[in-house]
């Protein structure tokens, strides 16, 4: 597999301390929040965690995606919503793993377009290309 090159326009920079049971912040002071572990996974789940962090942060990036290809193929997406499911697991090999579900409600266009929009929006993100034969993401229509 080819490591895709960028022309860098951003770069995002946040600080962990403590890991998974500590606070996260960004550079810029937009972002300070405390990250627990869930009770899932044997923590006090008081606060968010990197799972959340993911499962937002792909969720916004996904809709983005939506809006370009929808702007090229004429597409009405107001009103559409993007809803990511980020699963932690343990692997065959011993570590974690992930898993992403993307679900996307699109209340004006049918569901076939719906379906050509999500595949598409899929090739233009950067989560799913970052993660793109890595972890399994599953996408569907609402």
């Amino acid at each position: 597999m080819t490591i895709q090159k960028i022309d860098v326009a951003y770069t995002a920079v946040a600080t962990a301390e403590n890991g998974r049971d500590g606070r996260v912040s960004s550079d810029d002071g937009h972002l300070d929040v405390v990250v627990n572990p869930p009770k899932a996974l044997g923590g006090s789940g008081e606060g968010t965690n990197p799972e959340q962090l993911f499962a937002a942060g792909y969720s916004a990036c996904f809709q983005g995606a939506l809006g370009v290809v929808a702007r090229q193929e004429k597409a009405d997406v107001s009103g559409s919503t993007v809803t990511a499911s980020v699963s932690i697991g343990k692997t065959e090999a011993g570590g974690f793993g992930l898993e992403v579900a993307i679900s996307a409600s699109i209340p004006n266009v049918d569901a076939a377009t719906a379906r050509a929009l999500i595949e598409k929006a899929h090739q233009v993100c950067p989560y799913s290309n970052a993660t793109r034969g890595n972890i399994e993401v599953e996408l569907s229509v609402a």
